[in-house]
């Protein structure tokens, strides 16, 4: 039987494990055309990164690293790990001779093609018509219940500036060479990726053992490796942490000291992006339930001092629907300008009336069976509504991962946001 057919019949099994003034017409249209020119360069990137085992013609087109001798290995790592060829004087070059590497670019491209061929360039179509004035807006992403998935965000957000992500998964760090050099390595990072690329999100249990088993050993490498193939060059890395007061510092270079149990690890990472300009990305590996929040409030503290927000929720197991998560919910509501979420965001019953203006898109029916109590019978009733109908949703998102069954509604603030 083979790893796909496997896979596809574990998958519901797998899933068990899922624990303001407006401005002049001019600027407008400059910042509509600059923004244009944006998601045309990133989708130019995107479609270009592609390893040399395919077609040599693409090699040019992966940005080369300019900077420091250590950023410049963090931006070799990205590469090698994505399939795609590291620098020419890198020290891992020896290593993508290997036919093991060869093997896996090869096929990190087709699986990779037909990514973009189904979810990429479509999304990228679609946010640049429907999320025009969203994108306009945002300069801030945040993205709750990420995981390492800059993948999605920034294919769908892709002219911000600052992405925030937190999720369970430990922050790791940049592998060292004798990760790289381990036979099990590339095995386990196709594994890894494949649910996301053919369902659009992670196993996170299933993708938590088979990359600690190859000492990768948190989200950066895998968050590494999406900005290599989305375009993006990484300029900057720094192991980083939230105060008790949610202030940013950096985190203890003395490993050996017993890290401060109220601190909030986390990662920046700075890029470059395909329109060249700079990016900020951060990571950091947080409980944002109510219980955890108690003790630990800084991941929410941070967020409340990043000004107007986007919030973007995909594959959230249905965590804010419940009401041990209020406090999340409570600052996304209150704290964000758009969002753009799958059903299994933020139930509609949270929603302020006459507070928002929901635009609906793609099918919503129910969830899976794993989450069948969270169907939400006001989310039939808008998709039924025949004078505002949905619109297409031309790709599959979410747990529905089919795009005849994918659903995103994008709500608008209508009312000043909360002091």
């Amino acid at each position: 039987m083979s790893l796909r057919t496997a896979a596809l019949r574990l998958l519901p099994a797998a899933l068990l494990l899922l624990s303001a003034c407006s401005e002049s017409n001019t600027k407008q249209e400059t910042a509509t055309s600059v923004r244009k020119e944006t998601m045309a360069s990133t989708a130019d990137a995107i479609d270009s990164t592609k390893s040399p085992v395919a077609t040599s013609a693409k090699t040019a087109a992966v940005p080369k690293p300019t900077a420091t001798p250590d950023t410049a290995y963090a931006q070799d790592v990205a590469l090698f790990l994505g399939g795609l060829q590291p620098s020419q004087h890198s020290d891992l070059t020896a290593l993508a001779a290997t036919p093991a590497w060869q093997a896996f670019a090869k096929d990190q491209d087709k699986s990779w093609d037909k990514y973009r061929a189904t979810h990429t360039t479509r999304m990228i179509q679609w946010a640049n018509t429907e999320l025009d004035s969203v994108h306009a807006n945002s300069p801030t992403i945040f993205y709750p219940f990420s995981g390492p998935d800059f993948l999605n965000v920034f294919t769908m957000f892709p002219t911000s500036q600052t992405y925030v992500l937190m999720g369970l998964e430990p922050v790791g760090s940049i592998p060292a060479r004798t990760s790289l050099e381990n036979p099990k390595l590339l095995p386990a990072v196709k594994t890894s990726l494949w649910s996301v690329l053919n369902f659009s999100f992670f196993r996170t249990n299933d993708m938590a053992v088979d990359l600690k088993s190859v000492e990768l050993d948190g989200a950066l490498p895998l968050m590494m490796l999406f900005a290599a193939r989305t375009g993006n060059q990484i300029t900057a890395i720094r192991p980083v942490q939230l105060n008790t007061a949610g202030q940013l510092q950096d985190a203890p270079k003395d490993t050996t000291q017993t890290p401060n149990p109220k601190a909030i690890p986390g990662v920046e990472m700075k890029l470059r992006g395909p329109d060249g300009q700079p990016k900020t990305v951060y990571y950091f590996s947080a409980d944002l339930s109510d219980w955890k929040l108690t003790s630990k409030s800084a991941p929410l503290e941070f967020v409340r001092h990043l000004g107007p927000l986007t919030t973007y929720v995909k594959s959230a197991t249905y965590l804010m629907h419940k009401s041990y998560f209020n406090k999340v919910r409570r600052t996304v509501l209150r704290r964000s300008r758009y969002i753009l979420q799958d059903d299994s965001g933020i139930a509609m019953k949270y929603f302020q009336k006459g507070a928002w203006q929901f635009n609906y898109y793609g099918t919503y029916r129910r969830p899976i069976n794993l989450f069948a109590k969270q169907y939400q019978p006001e989310l039939t009733a808008a998709y039924r509504d025949t004078l505002h109908k949905p619109k297409p949703l031309p790709f599959g998102t979410g747990y529905n991962w089919r795009q005849t069954d994918s659903n995103l509604m994008l709500a608008k603030r209508l009312v000043p946001l909360a002091d």
